[in-house]
């Protein structure tokens, strides 16, 4: 799940440490809990929270995604070019 501060009301102060208090609107609703490991990705506007497990899973999804265009494109071509052949011989 992808977490985006919002509202202007997530609005947390950086410590000496640089260390940061997630607000509880934030950390439940991608059910974050202590121990968890976040990443920040960066996009065109800002940062996204993601938890890493959660990245990973996304990141599988994408990879069979791919996987299954990957093999109808292929389908597509192995037909096509068996239609030329037939187109050939005849």
């Amino acid at each position: 799940m992808v977490t985006a501060v919002g509202k202007g009301r997530n609005v947390v102060v950086v410590t000496k440490k640089y260390q940061i208090t997630i607000p509880e609107e934030v950390r439940k609703g991608p059910g974050t809990k202590p121990g968890d490991k976040i990443v920040f990705i960066k996009t065109g506007k800002g940062y996204l929270l993601m938890k890493v497990e959660d990245l990973l899973d996304e990141m599988c999804r994408v990879t069979e995604d791919i996987e299954e265009v990957s093999e109808a494109v292929r389908e597509s071509f192995k037909r096509a070019i068996e239609e030329l052949e037939k187109q050939e011989d005849s």
